[in-house]
């Protein structure tokens, strides 16, 4: 088990299988205790953290909220499920000795150079762009890609297929004269 835990480079099978089995017990567990099966994502999650700092300071403009009506503010599974992605990571680096801490990777640097407020306000706008467009394909990419797709759903590989393409193009994009 220590062998396992301390590999750089994860069989991508082995990842692939244990995503699968995450996202069956996902819904196993919540329809067991909340008495209705939720899938995994995350962009919900970050929309109710947002109402959470907004609540500290303005209780009175999210209880208005229409959409923080239906969508409770409130810190579950999925915020946990969200946190432990970040956990994760920084172990599973830790522990393949591939962690390393970096403000701007070789790759940006090589096309935008070496600032790290440019880089900072690049991930900061990009990731604006991307809660825009998750939230109004229904959810992320995560969430489409993994539990729409093992349900099926048309509509959950249209949005795979577009976020993909739209990443792709957007690497091109930004990429093109100075990346890999």
């Amino acid at each position: 088990m220590t062998k396992f835990l301390k590999m750089a480079v994860w069989n991508p099978y082995v990842a692939g299988a244990l995503v699968g089995l995450l996202a069956l017990a996902s819904v196993l567990v919540t329809t067991a205790v909340l008495d209705k099966g939720q899938y995994l994502g995350a962009s919900t999650t970050f929309v109710r953290a947002a109402g959470l700092l907004e609540q500290a300071v303005a209780a009175d403009e999210v209880a208005a909220n229409v959409y923080y009506q239906s969508k409770k503010v409130k810190v579950d599974w999925q915020m946990l499920f969200v946190v432990g992605i970040f956990v994760g990571a920084f172990v599973s680096a830790r522990l393949g000795k591939t962690y390393r801490s970096e403000s701007v990777p070789p790759i940006w640097n090589e096309r935008f150079g070496t600032s790290s407020f440019v880089r900072a306000l690049g991930a900061f706008c990009g990731g604006i762009i991307l809660m825009f467009g998750a939230r109004m394909a229904g959810g992320c990419p995560s969430g489409h890609g993994m539990s729409g797709n093992m349900q099926l759903a048309v509509s959950s590989l249209l949005a795979l297929v577009c976020f993909m393409a739209a990443g792709i193009i957007t690497a091109h994009l930004l990429y093109r004269q100075g990346g890999r």
